[in-house]
């Protein structure tokens, strides 16, 4: 489960402010929001890579709001995936094992797992420069998910994706999270993502989550009642903000 409280997060002139929100263990929540309105700082402040003002995060029973960004148990892919360009997808799986001391047997069984479950195994030997937009996204979720984390979020996974690939990884995030049960957070600003992936949709609009619907409620969110459709399909905020990258202690 993912509880946040009355959340504050000043970066720059721009703050959220009593961002508050619950997920379910095991629920698929889908965040979504206009351009700028703070969606990758909400990731980045539940990972522990961007600094809290007040409030309260607790992960799973645990509040870790004070917490360093590898103690909080969380698996994150940023928009911009941060695969490292010299290494192989069977050292990127492997990365995050290695430095938590993983065995080295320990290391390849568990990348084997992950290649199974994200159809990697061709792609081993392969560097980031050879693979295509849906398998970098692949190998991505794949570094994420490697040490077993119980919390998953992503950054807009499927942006960059033509809608043949996206249609695949649709399939792909439901089977991974009903096969590892990871809580999951996923940001966009596409509806049809919501519609398939969303257990819980959440809403981030001037700095607090405005409202929380099911997605039997999307139609009612698709209304322009209060601006709340605007973002649908606009660019991301991650694009336009500076110092997006990610730090290895991230991974």
């Amino acid at each position: 489960m993912i509880t946040v409280e009355q959340l504050c997060v000043q970066s720059g002139l721009f703050r959220l402010d009593n961002v508050s929100f619950e997920i379910g263990t095991a629920q698929y929540a889908v965040l979504m929001g206009k351009t700028g309105s703070g969606k990758t700082t909400l990731l980045e402040a539940l990972c522990g890579l961007k600094a809290i003002v007040a409030g309260r995060i607790t992960l799973l029973g645990r509040e870790v709001t004070r917490l360093k960004t590898p103690e909080r148990d969380i698996g994150y892919v940023p928009q911009d995936l941060a695969l490292f360009p010299t290494m192989t997808v069977r050292e990127q799986l492997g990365f995050a094992l290695m430095i938590r001391r993983w065995t080295r047997a320990a290391i390849e069984r568990r990348v084997g797992e992950l290649a199974d479950l994200l159809e990697l195994r061709p792609l081993l030997p392969r560097r980031p420069q050879g693979l295509s937009g849906g398998e970098a996204q692949r190998v991505a979720l794949g570094r994420a998910l490697a040490y077993q984390p119980r919390i998953l979020l992503l950054d807009e996974p499927l942006s960059a994706l033509d809608e043949s690939t996206r249609a695949g990884m649709y399939e792909l995030l439901r089977r991974v999270q009903h096969e590892t049960g990871v809580t999951t957070l996923h940001v966009t600003h596409s509806l049809t993502e919501a519609r398939v992936l969303a257990d819980v949709l959440l809403v981030l609009e001037q700095g607090t989550v405005r409202r929380q619907a099911l997605p039997s409620d999307l139609d009612q969110a698709e209304r322009p009642q209060s601006g709340s459709a605007a973002f649908v399909g606009a660019p991301t905020d991650a694009r336009s903000a500076p110092g997006r990258s990610v730090p290895r202690n991230a991974l």
